[in-house]
């Protein structure tokens, strides 16, 4: 199913307070099987085609870029069944979808470590990052063998290696060192299936991202399930730590 992004752009320039940035915790893909009498790996399947179903209508919203947690560096301790159904799914994803994503102008980023992937899926992956390269649309960023924490320790280590002396080292310096400093900082972080908390997603981007939490499971995460999220955006006053003419903030 192709993803038709075409007039995200132009609406976005037509809608006030569309956010350019939406990151995603697709949480809730074995729950919802697991209901249904399915293995977690179903699943996981649904959840490939919620994503891509949301893909579009968020381009369609003028949404410019998305970020998804696929796997964390804590799932490894998962089943080795499922660990690795679910690499061997994302392989079959690219290589499905790749086309009929750069046909719509998507470029795809990969955040997170590639070293313990399989050959074949690192493979995979780096094939989807070059073949979508200079495309301009949305960008997809997908978090795959990814953790805050440990991007953040790996930006200092590399800092180090570098030598920036310490009254060099400001803000800056840190996202400049990050896995993708020009991809900008979320500002709608959306979980769907009920946890309300960060699980180690954008430990550093996060700091001024507006919070959605819903009880519903990724893979029933529908238009009507968007349309909710981002109206609570749309209600959202971003003061990012300072005062407003309309209110007072602490």
């Amino acid at each position: 199913m192709a993803l038709d992004t075409s007039q995200g752009h132009q609406k976005a320039t037509d809608t006030a307070n569309v956010p350019q940035h939406v990151a995603i915790i697709m949480d809730g893909n074995g729950r919802w099987a697991e209901r249904q009498g399915m293995p977690r790996l179903a699943g996981h399947r649904a959840g490939t085609e919620r994503l891509r179903q949301v893909l579009s209508s968020l381009g369609r919203e003028g949404v410019q870029y998305v970020t998804v947690f696929a796997f964390s560096t804590e799932n490894w301790g998962r089943p080795s069944e499922e660990v690795q159904g679910l690499m061997a799914m994302l392989e079959t994803v690219i290589k499905d979808e790749i086309p009929k994503l750069h046909e719509q102008n998507i470029r795809i980023l990969h955040m997170g470590s590639l070293e313990r992937l399989p050959l074949s899926l690192r493979r995979a992956i780096d094939h989807a990052r070059r073949v979508t390269a200079d495309n301009t649309g949305l960008t997809l960023s997908v978090g795959f063998d990814y953790g805050g924490r440990k991007e953040i320790v790996e930006a200092v280590r590399r800092i180090v290696d570098d030598a920036i002396p310490s009254a060099q080292v400001d803000e800056e310096t840190i996202r400049s060192y990050l896995s993708l400093p020009a991809v900008p900082d979320p500002d709608f972080i959306i979980r769907t299936a009920g946890e309300q908390r960060l699980s180690n997603f954008l430990i550093w981007q996060s700091a001024y991202s507006e919070m959605y939490y819903t009880t519903t499971c990724w893979p029933d995460f529908d238009d009507s399930e968007i349309e909710k999220a981002l109206d609570a955006y749309r209600h959202r006053q971003r003061r990012f730590g300072k005062l407003n003419n309309h209110s007072r903030e602490a």
